[in-house]
């Protein structure tokens, strides 16, 4: 049991270690082990405002505190070290990011490379030669919608100190707008159920330019980015983008790319070539 590898998957935003439950089951299938951590104030350790549930009172949960208020990236890089200290003495470590799941997972990487066998990110944000937030106003996220996520959004970040979003809504046109979004690929009733999985809240830090990948430490990690070919929110474009940056910053220890056809979450849904295409990263 000491040469098998063990994953450690962290999840994005509004998201928790609940999402990985069907792929950590294909791999269980396959004779690997796996853990699925929750970043702080995710998971149980999250905060449902009474406002959210129903019937809903939008203008109160518009106002009402929530308890990821103050985290930061650096509490949830401290997370995953702690999880991958514990981890580590079983044997090798698999570290696998999805979403803004990645800025963390690189946040860790930084501090602590002999903690990591190996790196993946799944459409997970790598920033390199820009913050998070800076890909965002580049062309190659030009054509995501950003009302996908304005008319899910309830309250003032700046005043609430987090982002909220409502996704108990039953707007039509807001859910077809996050379906559209993030998971166009799966029907209506699995979007539903997916969507129940998420909470309300997530912290705003997503790192500065401290927190964008040291080719010292990090770049020493053995790495692989796992595209998703049908990703509107993270668009294909912007992941392919991530990965030249990466192996520019570090020719010598290239990402190695593997492509899933996927939305940004149907992956999580359907695993099962998601396993697969992990199993075969375990097996080396």
């Amino acid at each position: 049991m000491q040469n098998q590898p063990t994953f450690v998957f962290v999840h994005g935003a509004f998201a928790n270690s609940f999402s990985f439950a069907p792929l950590q089951a294909e791999l269980a299938l396959l004779g690997h082990r796996s853990v699925a951590l929750d970043l702080p104030g995710h998971g149980f350790g999250a905060t449902f405002a009474a406002a959210y549930q129903a019937p809903q009172d939008l203008d109160a949960l518009a106002a009402e505190p929530g308890g990821i208020k103050g985290v930061t990236l650096a509490d949830n890089a401290a997370h995953v070290i702690e999880v991958l200290e514990r981890a580590k003495q079983n044997g090798p470590v698999i570290l696998v990011g999805h979403s803004r799941g990645g800025a963390a997972i690189t946040a860790a990487g930084n501090a602590r490379p002999d903690l990591i066998d190996r790196i993946v990110y799944v459409s997970a944000w790598c920033p390199v030669d820009l913050d998070v937030g800076g890909y965002y106003t580049e062309p190659e996220m030009a054509d995501v919608d950003p009302g996908a996520f304005a008319a899910a959004l309830v309250g003032n970040p700046a005043e609430l100190g987090l982002l909220r979003f409502n996704f108990r809504t039953a707007a039509p046109e807001t859910l077809a707008a996050m379906k559209q979004a993030f998971a166009a690929d799966l029907t209506d009733d699995e979007f539903r159920t997916l969507l129940n999985t998420f909470q309300p809240d997530e912290n705003l830090d997503a790192g500065t330019s401290a927190d964008r990948a040291q080719a010292s430490t990090w770049g020493r990690i053995p790495r692989t980015y796992v595209r998703l070919a049908d990703d509107t929110s993270v668009p294909p474009a912007v992941q392919d983008r991530m990965i030249r940056e990466a192996d520019a910053l570090t020719p010598d220890n290239p990402f190695d790319v593997g492509t899933l056809q996927s939305s940004h979450l149907s992956w999580l849904v359907h695993p099962k070539p998601a396993a697969k295409l992990l199993g075969a990263l375990a097996a080396r």
